[in-house]
């Protein structure tokens, strides 16, 4: 029996190492496609695109910004056409869309105008030629013309279409930026900072230990026209309001939490408010536009069902379907295998030493009631006869 035990553990282990190998792990991930197509609305790319993960390579000036938003590579080409026609096109690739989104509020404009390009875009003339800046879920565009044509949008919408996509989370945009107002709000004026170097590009009204990034805080900023001239409205969005309470504190000591009333308070030319999870803070406007400013942050728990249609996910199913169809088989034909190699073992084990490896005597002893030997003896030695005793002899 120690045998049979042995035998059957080490099937076990065979089954285990099988599944173990035909799971998914992360180091099998395909490799991320490539950023840049080689052809898109008649423009040809001359040579190869040339390709960093490195965001100093990206924007050497701005590389810790960069890596701030999760920045994960870059790849820079030029595109020809037939016309005569050249495009310069930078590409940089991020983690998340908010992190792509982050980057766009951080090279963008003032002055450029708003174009319908991908998720948000943006395009400047200069003495140099047309520049159009946009983003697609977590890809940043920064597009050069070197002259202006009435297709360009066009052009791009469908270099738009070719960029690598994400999904599930990774596709949404940060939720503080549905709390941002849009009365009075200044265009191209929003940014959006997830670490202390592009706080300090922005010239907020608080500092990075104030808002403390180590606490995953997120933070937007926009510029508004007030009555009493232009105002700074701040938006520090934490994991949850006891988080957002711990960091008020630090920005009024003498803040205290009553249950029932409104965090909203003031401090030297700050006015600020507390609502749920986040911190709004106005500077530059008169109190009274202030909270007015204030009055339209408010925020709402939502418990949304987020389902991606990405045709990639249900390829990526189907993967799985048939993975599992191939594990599946394998797992059965090692079985069968298996089984037969066992039985095999035990006829020849059976016959090359009969009863000393398998059905030995001492294991083959059960209880019996020897029916066949009663019938044999039959009713006159058994002493009883359909209840009648057996005749005796006369003495």
């Amino acid at each position: 029996m120690r045998l049979e035990r042995v035998v059957f553990a080490g099937m076990l282990t065979v089954v285990a190492c099988v599944v173990s190998l035909g799971a998914p792990t992360a180091a099998q991930t395909s490799p991320a496609p490539a950023l840049l197509p080689q052809q898109f609305a008649g423009w040809q790319m001359q040579g190869s695109a040339q390709t960093s993960a490195s965001a100093a390579v990206a924007d050497p000036t701005n590389a810790a910004i960069l890596s701030e938003y999760r920045f994960s590579d870059f790849a820079a080409a030029t595109y020809t056409r037939d016309d005569g026609g050249t495009l310069k096109v930078r590409a940089a690739r991020f983690a998340d869309a908010s992190g792509a989104f982050g980057a766009y509020t951080f090279y963008l404009q003032p002055e450029m105008a708003k174009e319908q390009i991908g998720d948000q875009g943006a395009s400047l003339m200069s003495g140099t030629g047309e520049r159009v800046l946009f983003y697609r879920r977590h890809v940043l565009v920064d597009a050069l013309f070197s002259q202006q044509s009435p297709m360009s949008a066009a052009e791009l919408r469908e270099l738009a279409g070719d960029l690598p996509r994400a999904s599930g989370n990774a596709a949404a945009l940060p939720p503080v930026l549905l709390y941002m107002p849009t009365r009075g709000y200044v265009r191209n004026s929003q940014k959006y900072a997830e670490g202390p170097a592009a706080l300090a590009a922005l010239t907020a009204p608080v500092s990075a230990d104030q808002v403390d990034f180590g606490s995953s805080a997120e933070v937007t900023l926009g510029h508004y026209g007030t009555p009493s001239g232009d105002a700074t409205l701040l938006l520090i969005y934490y994991t949850n309001p006891q988080v957002a309470i711990e960091h008020l504190r630090r920005l009024d000591p003498g803040y205290q939490a009553q249950s029932g009333v409104a965090a909203v308070g003031t401090v030297g030319s700050l006015r600020y408010k507390r609502t749920g999870p986040i911190i709004a803070i106005v500077s530059g406007a008169a109190e009274n536009d202030a909270k007015s400013l204030l009055a339209l942050v408010n925020y709402e728990a939502k418990v949304t069902w987020n389902q991606a249609t990405d045709n990639r996910d249900v390829h990526d199913l189907y993967l799985l379907v048939v993975n599992v169809v191939i594990l599946c088989a394998i797992v059965g034909g090692l079985a069968l295998v298996a089984g037969v190699a066992f039985g095999g073992f035990r006829i020849v084990m059976k016959r090359w030493f009969p009863d000393k490896v398998f059905d030995r005597p001492e294991q083959m002893e059960f209880i019996s009631l020897h029916l066949a030997e009663t019938m044999a003896r039959g009713p006159s030695q058994t002493g009883t006869d359909g209840g009648h005793q057996a005749p005796q002899k006369p003495a």
